[in-house]
């Protein structure tokens, strides 16, 4: 019974204390939770912000505008019009007609609309992926620096995750070698980030081609997330799946949260050998039952516009690049990792002598300057930090001078 004047009966009490010793499912205990260590900078400015501090936000890749009016109009449309029911599993036939002919216009590669599955945001179609094609104890290698969620999603299946280091004396670029000599017995795939996440790199054709032949000779799956590919500069992008033959083991994750800002959305789509369909079909029905039509008409209709919108989205962010690049590049004790693609710059701290999750918290607290800590993104991003782009000209230029007002007090021993 509860004490006199208990506002909770002691056997709840109990329960509450017992819930604090709960189990979980033993998929959570797997997950590595520094992976997403690096967020805990961003909620802190997040906080700051919403208190009035005049914080600019580098540190999350979203846009400072919003989605183009056609885009939106579509989805109201459709809303006005009923489409508000559930929607096929695998996608409407719109968006996944536009989805295979944007992949084709990418790749050059023909592609039957039945391969694509419609899923809210690449995200969860790595997610999906790594369920349908990895098994406990199968191992994939990733380069690292990697985008923060991948290796939570790839433990989650029970996979290991085998980073690659990118070197930053090269300028982060992909090695095919490296990838190669990394190749055991229980890999089963490849992740490839291209155009990659922190550091903007994109892989090049000879480097695909060598990952190709190393797929097909060892039997390995490609998993690529081209999320950038619609936000490449001075190159076009290269789709990986059209390359060395490798369509029939190449899963494309793609989405218009970056190439036509819809962030918000969450909405992209699997590209897929035919006899994975049926496999996402089962695991999609279980976790998802199809992505609300009138975002799939969205985006149908931004994949209508796609070239349109993704240069003047491109355009947009090479100029920004380049200022930041500039501004940077001109401080003591900084390195600036020009990127070719996306919508970040790593920048390294290796002339001040600190460590970038210590600078990236100075900067907070000191000049009201929120970045990623490289360390967020692995091993291999130690020593940088990453910069979004995605604040106006004026910002940015406010924000360089801040940052190399840090930088000088640091390498003055401030």
């Amino acid at each position: 019974m509860a004490a006199a004047g208990a506002l909770i009966p002691d056997e709840t009490v109990e329960g509450v204390a017992a819930a604090e010793h709960r189990r979980f499912a033993r998929r959570v205990d797997r997950v590595d939770r520094t992976a997403v260590g690096g967020w805990d900078l961003y909620f802190r400015a997040l906080e700051r912000q919403a208190a009035g501090e005049p914080v600019i936000m580098l540190s999350i890749g979203d846009h400072d505008f919003d989605t183009p009016a056609p885009v939106v109009a579509a989805a109201v449309a459709a809303i006005e019009g009923g489409d508000h029911h559930y929607p096929p599993q695998l996608g409407i036939d719109a968006l996944r007609q536009a989805a295979a002919h944007d992949h084709a216009r990418q790749s050059g590669l023909p592609v039957d609309p039945t391969r694509i599955v419609v899923v809210p945001g690449a995200q969860c179609g790595l997610y999906a992926a790594a369920q349908v094609l990895l098994d406990p104890g199968d191992e994939v290698l990733v380069p690292d620096p990697m985008y923060v969620t991948y290796r939570g999603t790839l433990e989650t299946a029970g996979a290991a995750v085998v980073p690659v280091p990118l070197d930053p004396a090269q300028g982060f670029r992909f090695d095919a070698e490296a990838l190669g000599s990394r190749v055991g017995d229980r890999t089963r795939a490849i992740l490839l980030n291209t155009p990659h996440n922190p550091t903007g790199r994109m892989v090049d054709r000879a480097t695909l081609e060598a990952l190709a032949a190393l797929c097909r000779a060892r039997d390995l799956w490609l998993i690529v997330d081209q999320v950038y590919a619609g936000m490449t500069y001075e190159a076009p992008h290269l789709a990986p799946a059209a390359i060395g033959g490798l369509d029939d083991r190449t899963v494309t994750l793609s989405s218009l949260s970056k190439s036509a800002a819809m962030t918000g959305w969450r909405i992209g789509w699997m590209v897929v050998p035919s006899d994975m369909v049926a496999p996402l079909e089962v695991l999609t029905g279980c976790m998802l039952f199809g992505v609300p039509p009138f975002i799939q008409r969205a985006a149908a209709t931004a994949l209508d516009h796609a070239e349109t919108v993704a240069d003047e989205i491109r355009d947009r962010y090479r100029a920004r690049r380049d200022l930041v690049c500039a501004r940077l590049s001109a401080v003591a004790g900084l390195t600036v990792h020009r990127p070719d693609a996306g919508m970040f710059v790593m920048v390294g701290l290796g002339g001040l002598a600190v460590g970038a999750d210590v600078f990236a918290r100075r900067l907070l607290e000191e000049e009201a300057v929120s970045v990623m800590p490289g360390d967020s993104f692995g091993a291999g991003g130690a020593g940088h930090i990453r910069i979004s782009l995605g604040q106006p000209r004026d910002r940015l230029e406010e924000a360089c001078a801040r940052i190399a007002r840090l930088a000088d007090r640091v390498r003055d021993g401030g």
